[in-house]
């Protein structure tokens, strides 16, 4: 997290709040006029078309036709480890503090776009997650996000006391490096190693990864198939030709997604539950439930039983949770 501030403004205005969520192929915004106030004016733009993120915001405000706030929270898809930002999965750079005096604001945060989506879990209505297999959450325990889109997002919660207060992390958990539990995925793996050398967890738990891990698949068969490029191609493939390598690779997509999400329950101790964000997985709908993603989620040895008692859930929210993440970082005082 990095805030720039006005040094003139001592105690701005908490409302409204302007609202972010930037990905590597969309830039999200909303806007809450209020502390009780749903978040409205959502608006999604595309990053493409845009020369620049303040471009990018300028053109929200423009087109929603409303004035700078007093301040504002994004959420980026990208580490946040001061004021110069170059993002992962996009050429957008930039200064946070020189992007706050540009858009004439005495408040800017910016923070990891799954630090923000974690924040919003504790308040996620029910009706905006789907439960994938059994178990239940404990009280108390910690929680952990893995998301799936342009790249691989990981964040979490940590329970601070028992008062409903949680520390969110903010890592970059996507970059650990893939294992593989078939010979099939070993060979995969070793097919991407030739191209990229790191075969991480996003190299094939993401939309490009899904396409590479299409084609790595087809060059172990017969080289065909490399006529589809995009991520879109290959789920709608994998869904009116079930037994097409590319629904091979829809599974082997879930699998890998299930023992990371898996390992992540394992480290955070997150019997609080493990929630799924991203792009990918919410558009895969009764197809997910039906992939190898929980049996490999619980598949680690002896502590099966452990992991059968966590839930998972696949986010479905028809607003960016991640929004009222971003403004509930602006309401914290203390990280």
């Amino acid at each position: 997290m990095f805030e720039s501030r006005n040094p003139d403004i001592a105690s701005p205005a908490p409302y409204p709040r302007w609202l972010g969520d930037i990905g590597g192929t969309n830039a999200r915004f909303g806007w809450q006029a209020s502390e009780s106030a749903a978040i409205s004016h959502v608006q999604v733009l595309p990053c493409a078309e845009h020369e620049s993120l303040l471009e990018a915001a300028q053109s929200y405000l423009r087109e929603q036709g409303l004035s700078t706030p007093p301040c504002a929270a994004f959420g980026i898809a990208n580490p946040v480890t001061g004021d110069q930002v170059a993002m992962t999965n996009h050429h957008w750079k930039f200064s946070v503090s020189a992007l706050r005096e540009s858009l004439g604001l005495a408040r800017f945060l910016l923070l990891n776009d799954f630090t923000a989506l974690a924040l919003s879990l504790p308040q996620l209505p029910e009706a905006h997650r789907r439960a994938v297999g059994g178990g239940q959450a404990a009280p108390d325990a910690a929680i952990g996000l893995i998301g799936a889109g342009t790249g691989l997002g990981v964040s979490g919660l940590l329970p601070l006391g028992h008062q409903n207060k949680w520390i969110p992390i903010a890592g970059e958990g996507g970059h650990v490096t893939l294992s593989a539990a078939t010979a099939l995925e070993f060979a995969a793996i070793q097919h991407l190693q030739k191209r990229y050398g790191h075969v991480s967890a996003e190299r094939v738990i993401s939309g490009a990864g899904l396409v590479d891990l299409y084609h790595a698949l087809c060059d172990l068969k017969d080289g065909q198939g490399r006529e589809i490029t995009t991520p879109a191609d290959v789920m709608a493939r994998a869904q009116d030709v079930p037994l097409s390598t590319a629904n091979q690779a829809l599974d082997m997509f879930c699998g890998f997604l299930g023992s990371v999400a898996g390992d992540l329950a394992l480290t955070l101790g997150a019997r609080g539950g493990i929630y799924i964000g991203g792009g990918i997985v919410p558009r895969m709908g009764e197809r997910f439930e039906a992939s190898p993603f929980r049996a490999r989620f619980e598949d680690k040895g002896r502590f099966k039983p452990y992991l059968q008692a966590i839930p998972t859930w696949v986010i479905h929210s028809p607003v960016s949770p991640a929004l009222q993440g971003a403004s509930q970082a602006l309401s914290l005082t203390q990280w």
